[in-house]
């Protein structure tokens, strides 16, 4: 049996869900301004629930997207209190890694929207910069284009922590990034920045397998985190969306969830975890399941 890096589940979805206030298009940086103690509580759930790592509420902590509200001078204060709340769940429960998340500039799934690699790597570097000394990794997510990918692994290179890529791929086929690239288009960017690790999250289940197939031959470290979205829609494409655009799965309850977390393992994925509308439960769950398969959980 292997060793497997156990990830935290959806941490913006959770903190919305729990802030019981209407989605805003600042998504969880919203609840994390107004209500700082329950990314706390989020994270402390998951480390209960068998998470080894804490993925901080960063991900849309950008300028461009804190500037579109007249926030972006706050950059600084809300990377600290995300690592901060993400510090404090890790001293009570005593054990874990926080990554710090990066997120994709504009605005998720959307790569055409992005700035190429040389604007982007600036803004990524600045983020990186304050938050290298307080996390144990770099956690790109959510990258939908090779382009996308390399200005956040180019930014993510002026810090010293490790960095693992991870990619969305399209809802129908796992074969291809949401950019309509293929997954095998990123090999020149494994080889070039030399992430630790390359993972598959924000895309359906059902499409993860194909996308892993297709990674696994990077020689790297892989895994997945999916999400519980029915399908990203047009309506969250446009301008300034809002996740209420988005409808959460019925059908992918804590087992049938890590039924497919537990095939990924199969194929030899050393890192699982979910991504939005996979919550506490299902990380208990999976778990569960890998305890009980005679996987160490690290």
């Amino acid at each position: 049996m292997s060793t497997v890096t156990l990830l935290d589940g959806a941490i913006g979805q959770e903190l919305v869900h729990r802030a019981g206030r209407r989605p805003t298009p600042l998504w969880s940086t919203s609840v994390m301004i107004d209500q700082p103690e329950i990314v706390r509580q989020v994270h402390a759930l998951y480390f209960e629930s068998g998470a080894t790592i804490a993925t901080t509420n960063t991900y849309a902590v950008h300028r461009d997207r804190l500037g579109k509200h007249g926030l972006a001078d706050r950059l600084p204060e809300l990377l600290d209190t995300a690592m901060t709340e993400a510090e404090a769940a890790r001293a009570t429960y005593g054990a874990g890694r926080i990554a710090g998340a990066l997120g994709p500039m504009g605005a998720s799934y959307r790569p055409d929207i992005c700035p190429p690699p040389d604007v982007a790597e600036g803004a990524y570097a600045e983020i990186v910069r304050i938050m290298d000394e307080r996390v144990d990794l770099f956690l790109i997510e959510t990258a939908s284009s090779v382009s996308q990918a390399e200005g956040a692994l180019r930014g993510a290179a002026h810090g010293t922590k490790p960095v693992w890529l991870s990619v969305s791929v399209m809802d129908d086929d796992g074969r291809r990034l949401r950019s309509g690239e293929d997954v095998a288009d990123l090999a020149r960017l494994v080889e070039q920045y030399r992430p630790q690790s390359v993972l598959v999250n924000c895309s359906r289940p059902e499409t993860v397998t194909d996308g892993l197939e297709i990674i696994k031959k990077f020689g790297k470290p892989f895994g997945a985190y999916a999400n519980g979205f029915t399908r990203i829609t047009e309506a969250f494409l446009e301008e300034n969306p809002t996740v209420d655009a988005l409808a959460a799965r019925n059908d992918l309850d804590p087992a049938a969830y890590a039924a497919f977390a537990m095939a990924w393992v199969k194929q030899g994925a050393t890192i699982v975890g979910g991504c939005c509308e996979v919550g506490p439960t299902h990380i208990k769950e999976l778990a569960r399941q890998l305890t009980l398969a005679g996987h160490d959980i690290a």
